[in-house]
C-alpha cells in the first residue's frame, strides 16, 4: 500500500462492488435468514483450498488472529462476510466445497473463490469463476428441496440475503498480462459484459493502472443503475450497495483518525509498502516482512484489508444510512420479516 503497489490500493477502493439483495417474495416465516455469499478473494472462507490453483492463503501467517491457523481467508482474521453473518446471528458461513457442510445449509453457503470474476476468461481454469459458482447455488438449492421440501426451501431462499464482491479481476486482469481482450471493446461495451454477468446470478438467486480508469469510473456509475432497474423489475427485490471506496480511502489518508498506524504499507509482504505479494513466501519470493501489531495496519497483505478494518466497515454500514436511492442498511435486509 502506500505503493502497495499503488495498483493494489487503488482496485481493492474503486472495484469494490459489492451488494447484498434479498427477496421478499414468499410470506412464510422460518427462525433466521439465510446468507449466500459469491465473489473473490474478499470473501473466500476457503473454496479455493480444494482447487488446483496458486491462489492460495491456506499457510501462514493468514488466519493468525482469531483463528490462529491458516483458514484460507485472505487476511489475519475474519472477513466482510464473517463480520455480516455475525451481525445477523448466523455461525460462520461455511465454503461449498469444505466437506461435511450439508447439516448447515439453511445458514447458508460461501461460493467466494480468489482470483475469481464475473467473467468466465478471467484465470479460467485457475478460480472458480461467477457463473460456476451460480451452478453450485442451484447445487444447493436441490439440496435444500431435499432435507426442508419445497415449500420449505422456496421460503428459505426467496427470504435469503445474497452478498457479492466481484468484478475487479475482469479489469485488473486483462492489463496485468497485457492481454488485447479489452482492446476488442469499447470501455461501455466490456463494463457492459462485466454487469451483464452480474445481472444473470442476481436474477436467478506503487501505482494505478492508467488504462482502467474509464472503466473505473463507468463500473462506478452503471452497477447503481442496474440494481435500481431490478428493484423497478423484480417483485420484493432490495439491495444494499456497500461505500467501500470511500471508508478505505478516509483510511489510507488519515489512518489516526480511525485508530490505525499504518494505512498505506501492508502488515505483510516485501517491496515498497509491502506491495509484493509475497505474504507467508509461497508465490514465487520467499522472503517477506511480517509486521508486529496488526491492529495497527488498514491492510494485511497487498490486496486485503485486515481483521480490524473489515469490522470497521461492517459496525459502519450495519446501521449506515444508505447512500443511494432505494439502498437499505445491512441491518434492515436482514430484519426485514
Amino acid at each position: 500500500m502506500a505503493k502497495l503497489s499503488f495498483h493494489n490500493i487503488c482496485l481493492l477502493i474503486v472495484f469494490f462492488t459489492s451488494f447484498l439483495i434479498t427477496d421478499t417474495c414468499s410470506g412464510l416465516l422460518k427462525n433466521h435468514v439465510a446468507l449466500f455469499i459469491f465473489g473473490d478473494s474478499l470473501f473466500d472462507a476457503g473454496n479455493n483450498n480444494y482447487i488446483n490453483t496458486t491462489f492460495r492463503s491456506n499457510y501462514k501467517p493468514y488466519g493468525e488472529t482469531f483463528f490462529h491457523h491458516p483458514t484460507g481467508r485472505f487476511s489475519n482474521g475474519r472477513l466482510i462476510s464473517d463480520f455480516i453473518a455475525e451481525r445477523a446471528k448466523l455461525p460462520l458461513i461455511p465454503p461449498y466445497l469444505q466437506p461435511g457442510i450439508d447439516h448447515q445449509l439453511t445458514y447458508g453457503v460461501n461460493f467466494a473463490s480468489a482470483g475469481a470474476g464475473a467473467l468466465l476468461e478471467t484465470r479460467q481454469g485457475l478460480v472458480i469463476d461467477l457463473q460456476t459458482q451460480l451452478g453450485y447455488f442451484k447445487n444447493v438449492s436441490r439440496q435444500l428441496r431435499k432435507q426442508l421440501g419445497d415449500a420449505g426451501a422456496k421460503s428459505l431462499l426467496s427470504r435469503a440475503v445474497y452478498l457479492f464482491s466481484v468484478g475487479g479481476n475482469d479489469y485488473t486482469l486483462p492489463f496485468e498480462i497485457n492481454s488485447t481482450v479489452p482492446h476488442s471493446y469499447s470501455p461501455k461495451q466490456f463494463v457492459g459484459l462485466v454487469i451483464g454477468n452480474i445481472t444473470t446470478v442476481v436474477k436467478v438467486r506503487g501505482r494505478c493502472f492508467e488504462q482502467i480508469t474509464p472503466y473505473v469510473k463507468l463500473h462506478n456509475k452503471e452497477l447503481p443503475k442496474l440494481l435500481q432497474k431490478l428493484q423497478s423489475e423484480l417483485k420484493g427485490f432490495k439491495y444494499s450497495l456497500l461505500p467501500f471506496y470511500s471508508f478505505l480511502d478516509q483510511r489510507i489518508n488519515h489512518p489516526s483518525k480511525y485508530g490505525f498506524k499504518e494505512g498505506k504499507a501492508a502488515c505483510c509482504g516485501s517491496g515498497p509498502y509491502r506491495g509484493s505479494r509475497s505474504c507467508g513466501g509461497k508465490r514465487g519470493v520467499k522472503e517477506y516482512y511480517l509486521c508486529k501489531n496488526v491492529s495497527e495496519y488498514v491492510f494485511f497483505d497487498s490486496s486485503h484489508p485486515t481483521e480490524r478494518a473489515n469490522q470497521q466497515f461492517v459496525n459502519q454500514s450495519w446501521n449506515g444510512k444508505p447512500t443511494l436511492s432505494g439502498s437499505h442498511s445491512l441491518k434492515a435486509l436482514f430484519e426485514s420479516y
